[in-house]
């Protein structure tokens, strides 16, 4: 197979046009599928279509979350992270915002990668406070410092996305008595 070239092993295209027609390919079929399914039930509201994440969709979210918050910091840049929030947390917070917000963190250089190697533990139930909007809140359990975690999460544009974060770093005879 020939350098520039997708493995799909598109002879006559290069590999951003067969990427392109492959993602185009993607779309039109989940926009096929997604036509039957409202059309079958009129009465479906868009909250009653809101998925329920499972465990595993919640620490995916949460990991999601802190990667990004470390990428900011390392990087000094949360442009990214404000404009993936949802809408509300983009208007509430500048990236310069950000920056402060999480100066703490940078100054203790706490590394929230590191929380990918743990599952969270939650210690209160995932909670729908508003229709479209869902708390989570827990800690990772990292030594010497763990990471407490108050996270909201509004469900805009087909997922779910930042609406506020609150960490807090905890040392480890803090979370042995909590």
């Amino acid at each position: 197979m020939g350098q520039g070239r997708y493995a799909c092993d598109c002879a006559a295209y290069t590999m951003g046009t067969c990427e392109m027609l492959k993602r185009f390919l993607i779309v039109l079929c989940l926009g096929l599928l997604a036509i039957p399914a409202q059309a079958q039930d009129p009465r479906t509201t868009p909250n009653a279509s809101l998925p329920t994440p499972d465990r595993l969709a919640l620490s995916r979210l949460l990991w999601g979350t802190m990667v990004s918050i470390d990428d900011a910091n390392i990087s000094g840049n949360y442009s990214v992270l404000r404009d993936t929030g949802a809408t509300n947390f983009q208007v509430q917070n500048s990236a310069a915002q950000l920056a402060e917000t999480f100066r703490y963190l940078r100054e203790q250089q706490i590394d929230l990668s590191t929380t990918l190697l743990l599952a969270p533990e939650f210690t209160q139930p995932p909670l729908m406070v508003a229709p479209d909007i869902l708390r989570v809140q827990g800690v990772f359990g990292l030594r010497p410092i763990a990471i407490q975690f108050d996270i909201h999460y509004q469900w805009q544009g087909g997922r779910w996305k930042v609406l506020s974060i609150g960490l807090q770093p905890l040392t480890l005879q803090n979370v042995e008595a909590g």
